[in-house]
């Protein structure tokens, strides 16, 4: 770890590990809700549906901006800035007088929500190396990994004793505890490492981030990853309440023990010899392993049958997320806000693109189909840049890197 004035590992466990899964948690937090918001503004379930579209378009959108300004006026600050007006535009959504000015608030939302999941991967970038970077971000992945899942499971069990405006009034009770936490946080980034002239010369540091094939063989390998949990997401409730006839509670149950089987996998990492290979069993498993799911999916399996495939299943994306973050930002160290903000745009531009299409046709098919083909999708990033690298195919050798002393 770097020698500096810094918080202890505990706050940035828990701070850090908070302001990473918001913007996900924010995301899903009111799906339990969209029908008493069609209801509420007297308006149709697509438009309701439009402001969950918006949301993360603005949490992918947003990193692109919140990333370089971090790496010019500081971690600290720019979250600060974008969490207080985060608090602003949930008061736009709890008093928004149709449909409309709701969704536009709901992309607001998204946008300053979208400081937490870059500046997040940028401080422990800051503040760690090597084994450090990725031990604390296999606990992060695995704190911004259950976030999406058990989030709508969270709200559900909300809207028992409360209605959609109840779910708002919380996100802004955790915004505005989460800026009262970030008054004690130490900054990560020196002044003397801060990227030097206009702000708008920090947006420059996109073309060497993007014109480096390994870092954007690393980010892609995670984006086609995360396109897999959010079509899991979008499909699940149809596969195991209408389809499997599940009740909410055994729905519930399911779904916790797929976020418990990607933090188990994520907090596995740290095991292995090295990042590296931590990603290649991951990337090799995920996709081995999706056939299987695939198949029992569209063979209509007892439900029992396709829980335990998901449950091995996401044990190896959990292994993929920490992993191919800290080979990418390590690739990137010098550019960490950009480079953290082209990973989180393009893993919620995935998630975007992927997740609707499991309602097309059968969803059952479509979910098997998308499942197997962006889990191959990462296994070819992860042997893509394996090979390029070290000239060698990753699943049948040992590749240099596996001897180096950190990863």
């Amino acid at each position: 770890m770097r020698t500096q004035t810094r918080n202890s590992d505990l706050y940035l466990l828990i701070v850090v590990g908070i302001i990473a899964a918001f913007g996900p948690f924010v995301t899903d937090f009111y799906l339990p809700a969209l029908p008493s918001l069609g209801e509420y503004f007297h308006t149709t379930a697509s438009r309701v549906q439009l402001s969950l579209t918006f949301s993360m378009v603005g949490l992918a959108v947003g990193q692109l901006f919140i990333g370089p300004l971090s790496d010019k006026y500081g971690r600290k600050k720019t979250l600060l800035e974008s969490l207080v007006l985060f608090c602003m535009a949930t008061m736009g959504c709890l008093y928004a007088p149709d449909i409309h000015w709701f969704i536009f608030f709901r992309l607001l939302q998204g946008m300053t929500g979208a400081g937490g999941v870059v500046i997040s991967k940028s401080i422990a970038t800051d503040l760690y190396e090597g084994r450090e970077l990725a031990r604390f971000y296999a606990l992060l992945s695995s704190v911004q990994g259950l976030a999406p899942i058990c989030a709508p499971v969270l709200g559900g069990l909300l809207l028992e004793t409360t209605d959609w405006k109840g779910i708002f009034w919380i996100l802004l009770a955790i915004g505005v505890s989460l800026v009262i936490a970030l008054c004690f946080f130490k900054e990560s980034l020196p002044v003397e490492h801060r990227v030097n002239g206009k702000a708008l010369a920090s947006f420059r540091h996109y073309l060497p981030v993007l014109r480096n094939k390994r870092f954007i063989g690393y980010v892609l390998a995670q984006a086609f990853a995360m396109g897999v949990m959010f079509a899991y997401i979008a499909a699940s409730p149809f596969i195991f309440q209408e389809h499997y006839r599940l009740s909410p509670l055994a729905y519930s149950l399911c779904f916790g023990a797929n976020a418990l089987a990607i933090m188990l996998g994520s907090l596995t990492v740290p095991f292995f010899r090295t990042v590296e290979r931590a990603l290649k069993a991951g990337s090799v498993g995920f996709g081995g392993v999706s056939l299987l799911v695939a198949g029992v999916l569209m063979a209509d399996a007892p439900v029992a049958v396709v829980e335990c495939g998901l449950f091995v299943f996401l044990l190896f994306l959990g292994l993929i997320l920490p992993s191919s973050t800290t080979l990418a930002l390590d690739e990137e160290r010098s550019n960490s806000g950009n480079a953290s903000a082209v990973l989180g745009f393009l893993i919620f531009l995935f998630g975007g693109v992927f997740s609707p299409l499991t309602g097309l046709g059968n969803i059952l098919y479509t979910t098997g189909i998308i499942i197997v083909l962006c889990s191959l999708g990462t296994w070819m990033c992860v042997y893509r840049v394996c090979r390029k690298t070290y000239k060698t195919p990753f699943c049948f050798a040992p590749t240099p890197s596996d001897d180096a002393p950190t990863a």
